[in-house]
């Protein structure tokens, strides 16, 4: 079992601009209702390295900026960036340019389309230089980020910020793997803390059936991005309740998370 503590959460939906706004969505009796994605304007960046980012690595910046917005120093930080895919945006132009006469790959696309590429715009905007795991696990993104990052921030008793994001992938793509909704979550983990939202002791666990919302709304949202399949806990840490949470990880086998309120 790995023990950490959550310190710090940022997170960007359609409808949803922070944790805030989370928050008093997942404490209240009213169902999610979706609407506009909040403007994506990570600060963090130059506006000439703004200009070169996709709206995938946008929306994973946003959600670590919020997550991080108070701390004075970030160039301590390791980092986990997790995703069922990558930036398929970039991927489908890519594949589209191949197909035509001379290949015309632009530079940025092509450093663009590694899935390290938010990883390491966040190095740069954060002074960064702690070291940095890019995974992706389909719909077990999240619960594998997580076991990663919590793995990390304990055995170098370190904190380490977890970032997971998705984007609805191109149209050509959709079929492949049907992302519905824009999410992106992010949690500033450590090992230990004394100004915690809530601690999570974590172990894997055979089968099982994942944890589900009671809101029609809200759980079509969660099945919408395997990033938003971290709501259930979200939800518990926003209702300051204990909570024993499952999580699709690997097949056959799931996350368990027994969440705690600090």
């Amino acid at each position: 079992m790995i023990s950490v503590t959550i310190e710090k959460i940022g997170l960007v939906a359609q409808g949803i601009n922070n944790w805030q706004e989370a928050t008093a969505l997942l404490q209240s009796e009213t169902d999610y209702q979706g609407g506009e994605l909040p403007l994506l304007k990570p600060s963090m960046l130059k506006p000439n390295e703004r200009r070169r980012t996709t709206r995938t690595i946008k929306i994973a910046l946003q959600a670590a900026e919020e997550a991080l917005q108070d701390l004075d120093n970030n160039e301590s930080l390791a980092s986990v960036f997790s995703s069922s895919e990558g930036d398929l945006d970039i991927i489908d132009q890519i594949c589209l340019a191949l197909t035509e006469v001379g290949r015309p790959v632009s530079p940025t696309q092509f450093h663009n389309s590694v899935h390290n590429a938010p990883a390491g715009y966040w190095s740069i905007g954060a002074g960064s230089r702690q070291g940095s795991s890019s995974l992706g696990g389909l719909d077990g993104s999240f619960a594998t980020g997580l076991l990663e990052a919590a793995v990390q921030s304990v055995v170098e008793q370190i904190p380490v910020l977890l970032v997971c994001y998705d984007q609805p992938p191109p149209e050509l793509l959709q079929p492949f793997m049907p992302i519905d909704e824009p999410f992106s979550i992010a949690m500033l983990l450590n090992a230990e803390s004394d100004a915690s939202m809530a601690r999570l002791n974590l172990s894997t666990l055979p089968h099982g059936t994942e944890s589900r919302l009671s809101k029609p709304a809200l759980e079509t949202l969660r099945l919408s991005a395997p990033s938003a399949r971290s709501l259930p806990i979200l939800e518990a840490i926003a209702q300051n309740r204990s909570a024993s949470i499952t999580l699709p990880y690997l097949p056959g086998l799931n996350l368990q998370a027994e969440l705690q309120p600090c």
